[in-house]
């Protein structure tokens, strides 16, 4: 018997595995509908809205528009993720200021900016050495 799998066994889990990725796409995208329905609705109990609430938003937009770029691409852009962290961090940042010290403000505003330049490198690696198709 030999080691290497058979071609049919090869295609059956490339179908699994790519079902099983669709199912989690699925669920990503129904948790951040619901989480978006729960963060309008505490806006409107507490009848107003803040900086914490809006750049929370941006954050669940920002992952619908990531899974909805896998959904008709099927690649996920590694500036997505960082995007999701940069607004993330500046959402902690205004949520927790008055709680926090200097210097814990000036790390988490030094990781944005490592962040930023991240995306500005991938950004120019993609200009400049384009992936072959």
């Amino acid at each position: 018997m030999s080691a290497v799998p058979s071609q049919a066994i090869k295609v059956w889990v490339i179908k699994a595995l790519e079902i099983l990725e669709w199912i989690g796409l699925l669920v990503i995208t129904v948790a951040t509908l619901i989480a978006i329905g729960q963060e309008i609705y505490l806006m409107l109990a507490q009848s107003r809205v803040l900086l914490p609430d809006i750049l929370m938003l941006f954050i669940f937009l920002e992952i619908l528009t990531m899974v909805g770029l896998y959904f008709t691409s099927g690649k996920l852009p590694l500036r997505y993720p960082i995007y999701i962290a940069i607004v993330a961090i500046s959402r902690y940042i205004s949520i927790g200021m008055k709680e926090m010290d200097g210097w814990m403000i000036i790390s988490l505003s030094l990781a944005i900016l490592i962040l930023a330049l991240a995306v500005l490198a991938i950004r120019y690696g993609h200009t400049r050495m384009p992936y072959e198709e």
